[in-house]
């Protein structure tokens, strides 16, 4: 993008994993314009994360997505997980966005999104396709699962001392910080470098047995691997999922039972022009803050 100062769009910038783009882009001299829910505390914290501008909105309103993308510079978007019209949704907003004349697009899909035995991962596949028939200089993102995940049961792990998936101990599956992520989105959106590149974003491939050595080391207490059946595990994960969610996460970590995901961090590296944040860093980020709470 050549516009010194961007005005940049972030879809969902309030939520867990597009929060983190949001100060990136500020970072380097992006002005945010924020699309989230018509919610006083979504306005409220897309502002603390530095936001310029908020605007409220729904994907699945087209009326909404055109006075979103209006004068904007380029787009940042992410779907919302396993929703069943995250495809319909995505190509709504880069067909939106190709009509308001803007000139970069990120769109943050996922590894592997041919595998289409998966279905949370096929429906980024139209998205991906959507943008091929523009004029855009688009860029896509293909990151492995995110560290950020094992973020969310850190609490459970240090008191019951078990780091417990759904799939073998022995599976190895490719991780990434996703503030590296943020990072090459925020480039991406700000410089040429990466234009019309399609980037695998892997930190590394670990199994559990792996990581619970490494929880262990960065805590000073014996951490074990746990194997629980999905519903077991999804009854004490209450993620905020209907069945038919909860169906299509059963079926990703089947595969990861079966074959596991793997992942190169060749690019990742190439495109930070820098080391990515390991996997033993980022637990040892959470094993500090847990110290700093006793």
């Amino acid at each position: 993008m050549r516009a010194p100062n961007p005005t940049v769009l972030v879809v969902g910038a309030t939520g867990r994993f597009a929060g983190l783009v949001v100060p990136e882009l500020v970072r380097r001299n992006a002005s945010v314009r924020a699309l989230v829910r018509d919610r006083p505390a979504n306005i409220e914290k897309a502002r603390k994360l530095g936001a310029s501008e908020v605007v409220t909105g729904d994907l699945r309103n087209h009326q909404s997505l055109e006075s979103a993308v209006e004068g904007v510079d380029g787009v940042f978007h992410i779907g919302p997980a396993f929703a069943p019209d995250e495809a319909a949704m995505g190509v709504a907003m880069v067909e939106a966005a190709s009509r308001a004349g803007v000139r970069k697009f990120v769109f943050s899909s996922v590894i592997q999104p041919t595998n289409t035995r998966l279905e949370n991962h096929a429906s980024k596949v139209p998205v991906e396709a959507a943008l091929y028939s523009t004029d855009m200089e688009y860029t896509i993102l293909h990151p492995a699962n995110f560290m950020q995940n094992i973020e969310a049961g850190w609490p459970f792990i240090v008191e019951h001392g078990v780091f417990s998936e759904p799939f073998p101990t022995t599976a190895k599956l490719a991780r990434v910080d996703y503030r590296d992520v943020a990072e090459v989105a925020a480039i991406a959106l700000t410089e040429a470098r990466l234009a019309y590149a399609t980037l695998e974003l892997c930190a590394g491939m670990h199994s559990r047995d792996e990581i619970v050595s490494m929880m262990g080391e960065e805590l000073g207490l014996p951490i074990s691997a746990g194997e629980p059946a999905f519903g077991e595990w999804a009854a004490n994960a209450r993620l905020p999922y209907s069945d038919g969610q909860m169906y299509l996460l059963a079926k990703v970590f089947d595969h990861y039972a079966h074959y596991g995901v793997g992942g190169n961090s060749l690019t990742l590296r190439a495109a930070l022009g820098r080391e990515p944040r390991s996997l033993r860093s980022f637990i040892g980020e959470l094993a500090q803050r847990s110290a700093r709470a006793v």
